[in-house]
């Protein structure tokens, strides 16, 4: 808001914000770790950006076989094999911002890193969340020296309440607003983390850093009544999160309770989940055209196929991960849907104790065995995340999405069924008790989870119908991160910001 009010445009507001939120919530997401935009101008068709990274050129099935490794583990040096985006996201961000408004000043990036900066060296409260994902990864990293001399007290897990400092974090935002962004990829930033990814044994080189960059991509698009939804193509899953949304338009009946549009949004779940694991891979490994999987005749099939009058075997196994979701307008109405994230809590436990970061274990999701998601050099990984952005005809657009894993797009279905088909406010729409199917990060459950605070003759009435449902807490943190911004037609701005995490929603004039 700070950069919103002192003629800052949503894209440089977005940097700064990951900025801030990388030092704020380093058990989600970091500089160390991927990021995907998505933005609108007015008047304009909306852009998206690929800031996720690929595998190392060093990383093939061969390398994981002479380590006598037939998958590819969760944490450690092997787990750190993809290359961090999110750096070189921020850079074209404001790159392809100055190419479209070439009349417009974009901020300096030390402004824009500079409440960053003060807040690594003056500290962070710890919150309940950075709080419970050092304890829940206490164990399991207790070998890892360098996450142990920078994210603990001496080996033990950080408490809420607590100042967090890191001053190393720190002095990296300062090299990047010196040297300039691209620095983290070439140069002397490049050189010291490139050695010590090496050092700790991950197939990462320096060379991987100097070819890396970031993509603009053109983003998928689907339509249902009244409105585009667009969101990020493979190798994200913003693909599901499309259909699904795009097959409850097509089932939904007006006269519909909330329990027959939650049961409605859970078996298109099902359905829409077996799809994406046939389809969803690095783009070169994609075996059909998704935008055309997409279309009116496409979505007709598919809901179609779609039995409401059953509940769909389950489970399966499932995909988790930590990430981050924010959204933000300017007073020129660019909207921006961004997202940000390392995978698991603290990603693959590797540190950079020189610049006080943590790399991501994004790279987990590809496999060992033959299919599309199998490991190459230089391939994407399958990524959860996927930020979403609504159009409407009349003009209104909402800028929404959240963290969580499987949950992102049964989140986004939810926050859409009840914010535009049953009229709740964004406030509403987010706050009101929700419900996963699958795994999301830090939970091993891959049923059906409701929290407890849903209304009982709904929990009921989905239990009439068969579904095995285990009720957990209310505003439980599993159930995601989720937020909304929404640009009125008449030039005004709505947000909210979800109760289940430390979000702020913050609007002005």
């Amino acid at each position: 808001m700070d950069v919103l009010q002192h003629g800052g445009n949503a894209v440089d507001a977005m940097i700064a914000a990951a900025a801030m939120i990388a030092v704020a919530y380093p058990h989600m997401n970091g500089l160390g770790g991927d990021g995907f935009w998505l933005v609108h101008q007015p008047g304009q068709k909306p852009w998206a950006i690929d800031a996720c990274g690929t595998a190392a050129t060093a990383a093939s099935l061969d390398w994981y076989a002479q380590r006598s490794l037939q998958t590819i583990p969760a944490r450690g040096a092997p787990a750190a094999l993809t290359m961090a985006g999110t750096v070189a996201g921020w850079q074209l961000a404001q790159d392809t911002w100055s190419v479209k408004n070439p009349a417009e000043q974009v901020m300096p990036v030390a402004e824009l890193l500079a409440a960053a900066i003060k807040r690594a060296q003056d500290g962070i409260v710890v919150t309940d969340s950075l709080a419970a994902a050092s304890q829940k990864v206490a164990d399991e990293l207790r070998g890892a020296n360098d996450y142990q001399r920078v994210f603990t007290r001496h080996g033990s897990p950080v408490r809420p309440g607590e100042t967090f400092r890191n001053s190393a974090l720190a002095g990296l935002l300062k090299l990047l607003a010196e040297h300039g962004l691209q620095s983290f990829y070439r140069g002397q930033v490049a050189e010291g983390l490139a050695q010590h990814l090496s050092d700790c044994g991950s197939p990462i080189s320096l060379d991987d850093f100097t070819n890396y960059q970031a993509q603009i991509v053109t983003p998928l698009e689907v339509s249902i009544d009244g409105a585009e939804i667009f969101n990020l193509p493979a190798p994200t899953q913003g693909f599901a999160s499309l259909l699904l949304m795009a097959c409850y338009d097509r089932l939904a009946k007006a006269d519909w309770p909330e329990a027959e549009s939650i049961h409605a949004l859970i078996e298109i779940t099902k359905h829409v989940f077996a799809l994406r694991e046939q389809w969803i891979a690095d783009p070169s490994q994609v075996p059909v055209d998704l935008q055309k999987q997409l279309s009116a005749a496409s979505v007709a099939r598919i809901a179609a196929e779609i039995d409401l009058q059953g509940v769909a075997q389950w489970p399966r196994l499932a995909q988790g991960g930590d990430t981050v979701w924010m959204g933000a307008k300017d007073a020129d109405g660019t909207m921006v849907s961004f997202i940000q994230s390392l995978y698991w809590e603290f990603g693959s436990g590797v540190v950079v104790p020189q610049y006080g970061l943590v790399w991501n274990n994004r790279g987990s999701s590809f496999s060992l065995v033959q299919g599309i998601r199998q490991l190459a050099p230089r391939r994407k990984p399958f990524h959860t995340l996927n930020p979403s952005l609504l159009i409407d005809r009349s003009g209104e657009r909402i800028a929404f999405g959240t963290m969580g894993g499987e949950g992102q797009p049964q989140t986004q279905a939810a926050l859409m069924m009840r914010h535009r088909y049953r009229q709740q406010s964004l406030a509403g729409a987010v706050s009101r008790p929700r419900w996963l199917l699958g795994r999301t990060w830090g939970d091993e459950d891959h049923g059906l989870k409701i929290e407890n605070d849903l209304d009982a003759d709904i929990v009921a009435a989905l239990e009439s119908r068969g579904h095995s449902i285990t009720m957990v807490p209310s505003r439980n943190e599993a159930m995601g991160h989720a937020g909304m911004v929404k640009a009125t037609a008449d030039g005004g701005a709505d947000a909210a910001t979800d109760p289940r995490s430390d979000g702020l929603a913050l609007t002005s004039g």
